[in-house]
């Protein structure tokens, strides 16, 4: 166990260590910080790696083995009714315990923020046991999804103008590290327990799903609130003289973090007490792994949330404010594209979907270039959102061609590609987009005296449009380089069948 989180923490330094140096440059070039706001970051990027470090041990050992256990014994429930009831319950509670659901809900003014959590978690409630009757009923999660975002798009010409980029945000933020193991877990135990050829392609797919229940009742909400004061608290630089100084503002925010984490593991640790209690599914030594599994989700979340906001989010703002306020703003697009490519291998979330992609699909797809895919993807998406702060486009101009992109791509890439896709698209815009991109994004806004609300808000929904259109595209690469190795394959699933067949030859 200490080896596995030596490793998980030495993946985490990898991920970790070429942002915190891109901002050391920028900080020496271009915004120059004080050594206390400088001692700020570094200490907060040492909470993120030992943080990262935690929390991917932790969910590898807890929260994968409980999904796919509870998606397991959902396939064999013989009521259809019981099973939409259990699913609707398990995605309202996980999206209530997640934390970025509280930073959302503190973003919009207008809305209070009970209203919003209990409809966010409504949302995902419904969108879980509509991924749930997907899988059991084999339909295609193309075709469901091209419906659902063509529901979405008319939704939003009655939204008001400036509350649709917030709505899109809310499908990346509320798929965050507590949701994204446990429902990607529960995905892979329905397709397993299944056992017929399609299971592993309607593997994926799921969080795709619950990331259109947020946007979807935002929406709705802001149809009957109209808010017009919708509004973003900016971050402010800390001031601090000694280390001493930075070692009390870390130790006086960890009660906060830990309240918040402590709460948000509550509903999955009854979701786990409840499941033993009925099912006896697990064994006394896959019980105490699983404990302390948690223990180390809680410990990873911690650390990681402590790092994220104390450390990281100031920075961001000063960072965007500092870049648009010299003469040369356009630098604000190469910078923010560069931070993009390497600030997705940091969300800890990603690292999990990359690793279960390589392991169901035996390294065909492997978590190199998952990295590779989303990294491009999001560098571009930070590059457009950056471009839209500057001028002031409107979302509507990327939104609707990227999606229409995406859909159409869906249509001629395998399927497993798409579930992975989509899903890749709400795992890629977590807390580092939230407290650190978004942040960029406002000081810059505020510096231009832009519109922070229709220019700034947005670029969580196009961090999490990009891995959609990047991941399909590798998709396609990949099939035609597969084309051409062996034989013509429809899916995935026929390609590593081909595979393993000459290897036995």
């Amino acid at each position: 166990m200490i080896e596995n989180l030596k490793e998980k923490t030495r993946e985490a330094l990898a991920s970790v260590l070429p942002i915190t140096g891109i901002v050391l440059i920028l900080s020496i070039l271009i915004v120059p910080m004080e050594i206390g706001t400088l001692a700020l970051f570094l200490t907060g990027a040492v909470f993120l790696i030992v943080g990262m470090g935690f929390f991917q041990l932790g969910a590898e050992m807890a929260m994968t083995p409980l999904g796919q256990g509870v998606g397991a014994r959902l396939v064999k429930g013989k009521s259809l009714l019981i099973v939409a009831g259990i699913c609707f319950l398990m995605g309202a509670v996980i999206t209530i315990s997640e934390p970025d659901l509280q930073v959302l809900a503190n973003q919009v003014a207008s809305i209070p923020n009970a209203v919003l959590i209990w409809t966010v978690a409504a949302g995902v409630g419904i969108f879980t046991v509509a991924a749930v009757l997907r899988i059991l009923f084999h339909v295609s999660l193309a075709k469901m999804l091209t419906v659902l975002y063509i529901l979405l798009f008319i939704l939003s010409i009655f939204s008001p103008s400036e509350f649709v980029a917030v709505a899109f945000d809310a499908g990346g933020v509320t798929t965050g590290p507590m949701t994204v193991p446990f429902i990607m877990a529960i995905g892979i135990g329905l397709s397993s327990a299944r056992s017929d050829k399609d299971g592993q392609k309607d593997s994926f797919g799921f969080i795709a799903l619950c990331s259109i229940g947020p946007i979807m009742m935002v929406m709705l909400l802001g149809i009957f609130y109209h808010p017009t004061d919708a509004a973003y608290t900016a971050v402010e630089v800390t001031e601090v003289e000694t280390t001493r100084d930075v070692a009390r503002i870390f130790i006086q925010s960890l009660p906060q973090y830990t309240e918040e984490v402590l709460i948000s593991i509550l509903p999955v640790a009854g979701v786990f007490l409840l499941f033993q209690l009925f099912t006896r599914h697990f064994h006394r030594r896959q019980i105490i792994r699983m404990c302390v599994g948690m223990l180390y989700t809680v410990i990873g979340l911690i650390l990681f949330l402590t790092g994220v906001n104390v450390g990281f989010a100031p920075v961001g703002n000063l960072l965007g404010s500092g870049i648009t306020s010299g003469i040369y703003k356009w630098l604000l697009i190469p910078i923010g594209m560069l931070i993009g490519y390497y600030i997705v291998k940091a969300e800890p979330a990603v690292q999990v979907l990359n690793h279960q992609v390589e392991e169901l699909t035996g390294g065909t797809v492997s978590h190199t270039m998952m990295n590779i895919a989303l990294s491009i993807g999001v560098s571009a998406a930070v590059g457009i959102s950056m471009m839209r702060v500057l001028t002031g486009l409107s979302i509507y101009w990327i939104i609707i061609p990227g999606y229409t992109a995406a859909l159409i791509l869906s249509r001629f890439v395998p399927p497993v590609f798409v579930g992975i896709a989509f899903d890749s698209g709400g795992v890629a815009s977590g807390p580092m987009t939230s407290t650190f991109l978004l942040p960029l994004a406002m000081g810059a806004c505020t510096a231009l005296g832009g519109n922070v609300v229709t220019d700034a808000f947005g670029i969580v929904a196009l961090v999490a449009l990009a891995p959609l259109i990047a991941i399909q595209v590798m998709g396609i690469v990949y099939s035609l380089k597969m084309r051409g190795d062996t034989v013509p394959s429809r899916d995935l699933s026929d390609d590593i069948i081909v595979e393993l067949e000459e290897d036995e030859i």
